[in-house]
């Protein structure tokens, strides 16, 4: 008889304050002056990602529809953080 146990990980749930910028740009275009880059480099196909304001992280955003409409802007993101990664549950304007 075999027996298989799954182990799953939980990513840490947190609301970071930052920017919503691209991955081209990253930190340089996290500010209200780097929106309409963000928006071109974003069409682009660059992916987009969350700038925090703490200590200027670059997180990769999993699920970017959760923040469309928000290009450019300084948010608060509450969601699930896995690495350099953030996982969105929900965003507000700051």
């Amino acid at each position: 008889m075999f027996m298989f146990v799954g182990v799953t990980f939980a990513a840490d749930s947190s609301t970071v304050n930052g920017w919503v910028a691209d991955s081209k740009c990253g930190a340089k275009g996290a500010n209200a002056k780097g929106a309409e880059c963000t928006k071109k480099c974003l069409a682009a196909g660059a992916k987009m990602v969350v700038v925090t304001d703490t200590d200027q992280k670059v997180l990769t955003v999993d699920n970017p529809d959760k923040l469309k409409g928000h290009e450019g802007h300084h948010v608060a993101v509450t969601g699930d953080v896995s690495g350099d990664s953030i996982h969105v549950n929900s965003v507000k304007m700051l």
